[in-house]
């Protein structure tokens, strides 16, 4: 049975794709949840022209995504937080902290999208990833630093 998938799905296809599932799966999981059209013989035509608008649309975020990508690996962000004696942190630095950094360089990403590997409890040089796709995971340095007071 082949489909034509409305939304993402996980280990089947992106959005636009045309993508050939057994019947059992595209009749009871798909269809009813509205998350894929059948594609018949009447309809192919129809689904041709959706797939290339998708695809071009695709190429342009994606050459969009790479741009931005490639303006996030040159960031050398710092970070001033107070600190104990020995230059630990108190508490740790968060997403949202990282998140306001890149909003005030003109980048715009969730804290979900936010990636140290493991937590900020101390000064120093950190990789921070920022997830922008699955293959596209561009990593900048965050230094933090202690606030003079």
């Amino acid at each position: 049975m082949r489909i034509f998938l409305l939304k993402d799905i996980e280990n089947v296809g992106m959005t636009g794709e045309v993508v050939k599932v057994k019947e059992g799966f595209g009749l009871n999981y798909l269809l009813p949840r509205k998350l894929g059209v059948e594609i018949t013989s009447k309809n192919e035509s129809q689904f041709k022209n959706r797939v290339q608008h998708i695809e071009h649309r695709k190429e342009v975020i994606a050459s969009k995504t790479s741009m931005l990508a490639e303006k996030i690996k040159s960031f050398k962000l710092q970070l001033k937080r107070k600190t104990h004696d020995g230059g630990k942190l108190f508490g740790s630095v968060s997403p949202n902290e990282v998140v306001d950094l890149l909003s005030q360089k003109g980048v715009s990403v969730s804290k979900s999208q936010i990636d140290f590997g493991k937590s900020i409890k101390s000064t120093g040089k950190f990789d921070v990833t920022v997830k922008l796709s699955s293959k596209l995971q561009p990593s900048f340095s965050l230094s933090v630093v202690s606030e003079s007071v």
